[in-house]
């Protein structure tokens, strides 16, 4: 049996001829190297942008590669480097807006990184989270940047990692500090939202959120009855369920068999203000003229529903360049104890409150 070094399958491409065509015969690091006239480690550092290469012999190096058609083959180089060059990340719902835009600013990160993203949707359920994480684990990835379907239940899916594979936990923290966490802080955003509607002169409130299997929906409800008191406001009824369209027409109407309608509905969504704003319609209401309504999240959903929405900008760019940041440093092996990142989000004025 012929045993082949790591640096040696690393080395394997195809060379091609100028038309594109691929030649059968194999473009080795060795050829590349004798080509540059440097030796073989000097030629595998400048391709991998390593320290101890001048910048003039990354450029030279790589133009020879290209020019022969070298490429690198990464599950070789992953047997050398000890890394897969792999990230998991694990969400509960993919289609919620405000998760496909978090997940594309963490490839965008983790890109610029050098590593790759492998993406896992959760659907909510504890056991499909379980799942999802021991895949990532067989895979080999690094790290595993984790939104948890619930915060209490969760717990049991992290351990199904094992100790050796970092974990960053985003948007959504277990209520034991297990992981790193990176997300925005509600009391602030909702913060801005209360004091914009006290600005307006609304003194009656309605919530619609979510209910207490994430730390989102923990969070938003205490500081939406915190702050409701501290501006002497009175929350009329709330109506708690999940990050949808759906649910924000199930609180519209929940909302309005719970009596006359408040001066604003306070929603933790743009999803669940535009599916309440939607139902509100359907019974004849007006908004912004016969309540105001608030969403959390800042997309394009914001901008392109009528009327457009008073929300919660969350920053998303920030919140996944923390994360990835948190997460390289726990892949290379930095211990300390576990860090909570709150960020702050701004206010974005739309048609909802008559701005």
């Amino acid at each position: 049996m012929r045993t082949i070094h790591p640096q040696g399958l690393d080395a394997i491409g195809l060379a091609r001829r100028p038309n594109g065509a691929a030649i059968t015969s194999p473009v080795t690091l060795t050829d590349v190297a004798a080509r540059a006239g440097v030796s073989i480690a000097t030629a595998s550092r400048a391709l991998a942008g390593k320290p101890r290469v001048s910048q003039e012999m990354i450029v030279r190096v790589r133009e020879i590669a290209e020019e022969m058609g070298y490429r690198v083959n990464p599950m070789a180089r992953a047997l050398r480097d000890g890394s897969s060059r792999l990230v998991g990340m694990v969400v509960p719902v993919i289609g919620i807006p405000f998760y496909a835009r978090l997940v594309d600013a963490v490839e965008e990160e983790l890109n610029r990184a050098g590593y790759e993203l492998l993406l896992a949707d959760s659907h909510g359920f504890v056991e499909e989270e379980t799942r999802r994480l021991q895949v990532l684990r067989d895979r080999r990835v690094d790290g595993v940047i984790l939104i948890p379907s619930d915060r209490r239940k969760t717990a049991t899916s992290m351990r199904s990692l094992g100790g050796d594979i970092a974990v960053v936990q985003v948007d959504r923290a277990t209520d034991k500090p297990l992981a790193d966490f990176v997300g925005v802080d509600n009391l602030v955003g909702l913060g801005l939202v209360v004091e914009h509607l006290a600005e307006r002169g609304v003194s009656t409130i309605a919530y619609a959120g979510t209910d207490d299997a994430s730390s989102n929906g923990v969070e938003r409800w205490a500081a939406v009855q915190q702050l409701a008191a501290d501006h002497e406001m009175t929350i009329t009824s709330s109506f708690r369920s999940e990050f949808s369209i759906a649910a924000g027409a199930a609180a519209a109407d929940a909302i309005l068999a719970a009596g006359p309608l408040a001066d604003a509905v306070v929603a933790s969504s743009d999803q669940i203000a535009v599916g309440l704003i939607s139902r509100l319609r359907e019974k004849g209401f007006d908004v912004p003229r016969d309540t105001l309504v608030t969403g959390f999240d800042g997309g394009e959903l914001a901008d392109v529903y009528w009327p457009t929405l008073t929300t919660v900008v969350q920053p998303v760019a920030a919140i996944a360049a923390d994360a990835v940041t948190f997460l390289l440093a726990r892949m290379a092996k930095h211990d300390g104890a576990v860090r909570r990142n709150t960020l702050a989000p701004l206010l974005q004025v739309g048609a909802s409150t008559g701005g």
